[in-house]
């Protein structure tokens, strides 16, 4: 694959279905009951503030990122790159096609959350300058299960 085959855009409200398939295919944890429902994901899509890029090679998407921000702070989740098109360079312009969208918000602070057991990411966003804080503790509240 070459880099002129690649194209990252904004995801279309018409690709839920694709969307949910990549991140399907590359085995992420997603909760279509809750957060994940396309109703949910097509509120996503109108919100100035979040970005839902996909990558796609030959008219297939391939890949796919959220990038959101809350003013302070930009935040990357959810990037999935479909196995057969790994170490191509998709992730990295996904994670760039995000860092670009916080810079042109004023946005000079990046960050993701990795789940413990997913070491690949981890190997991933430290060798693209990431740094790993063992020092913050996360914490939640769902107001069910499903979410």
């Amino acid at each position: 694959m070459k880099n002129s085959d690649l194209i990252i855009r904004q995801l279309k409200p018409s690709e839920y279905d694709v969307l949910i398939d990549v991140w399907t295919r590359s085995s992420l944890p997603f909760k279509p009951e809750g957060r994940d429902t396309k109703e949910n994901i097509l509120d996503q899509l109108k919100i100035n503030n979040n970005r839902f890029f996909v990558a796609v090679v030959d008219n297939e998407l391939v890949g796919a990122i959220i990038a959101s921000h809350n003013g302070r702070k930009g935040w990357i989740n959810r990037l999935a790159v479909l196995p057969e098109f790994r170490e191509k360079g998709i992730a990295a312009a996904l994670i760039k096609k995000s860092e670009e969208f916080f810079l042109s918000n004023n946005i000079k602070i990046f960050a993701c959350l990795i789940e413990d057991w997913n070491e690949q990411s981890m190997r991933y966003f430290l060798n693209k300058d990431y740094t790993e804080h063992k020092d913050i503790i996360y914490f939640t509240k769902k107001i069910g299960p499903e979410i």
